[in-house]
């Protein structure tokens, strides 16, 4: 592994949702903890479109909670879930969309001894916390590059998980993951 593997600049992010989704499959993210590097390939993300998405916490509107998700893009988006789970989203196009990324399941490159297969065990195991809320994901040590050891592989589209609340928006092939990989969280 290179030392310093190309970062994606912040335009990767300004971007229409789903294509950014589409495209992070396959790429790194890299976090930097006490002088250690985090490193984990995507292997399964949820597109959440802004406010007309009903299974999108902007639907509620900008509020506390969403400030960050109607930020700029390349930025973190990090809540708890169940009180007890930490969850990150990569916010996508311009700012005040309200649209992002969640982060399902990463597969383990360097010093990721834990579970990675899930929104709340990636964070876990890249040591992602709510201090990292609104966070830049294009600084040193926290980032997403290129994989300088990128394999071809196939793009399954499925509805989401755990959105039944969303009427229509709960069977939207939006959730996408990389075919065969043995650390996706769910088939």
């Amino acid at each position: 592994m290179p030392s310093t593997p190309k970062i994606l600049p912040r335009r990767f992010f300004s971007r229409e949702t789903t294509q950014v989704a589409r495209e992070l499959l396959g790429k790194l993210l890299l976090h930097s903890i006490d002088g250690e590097q985090r490193i984990g390939r995507v292997v399964e993300v949820e597109a959440y479109l802004g406010p007309a998405d009903l299974a999108a916490h902007t639907s509620k509107g900008l509020t506390p909670r969403t400030r960050a998700m109607f930020g700029p893009p390349g930025h973190a988006y990090v809540y708890l879930v169940y009180g007890m789970h930490t969850c990150m989203n990569v916010v996508t196009e311009p700012a005040g969309t309200g649209t992002a990324i969640l982060l399902r399941a990463l597969e383990p490159v360097q010093n990721l001894a834990s579970k990675t297969s899930g929104p709340g065990l990636l964070c876990k195991a890249m040591g992602i916390t709510l201090q990292d809320y609104g966070r830049d994901l294009c600084s040193d040590d926290f980032h997403f590059a290129e994989d300088p050891a990128a394999q071809p592989f196939n793009i399954v589209a499925r509805p989401r998980i755990g959105v039944d609340y969303a009427g229509e928006w709960a069977h939207k092939p939006l959730r996408f993951y990389m075919e065969g990989n043995k650390y996706v969280s769910r088939k």
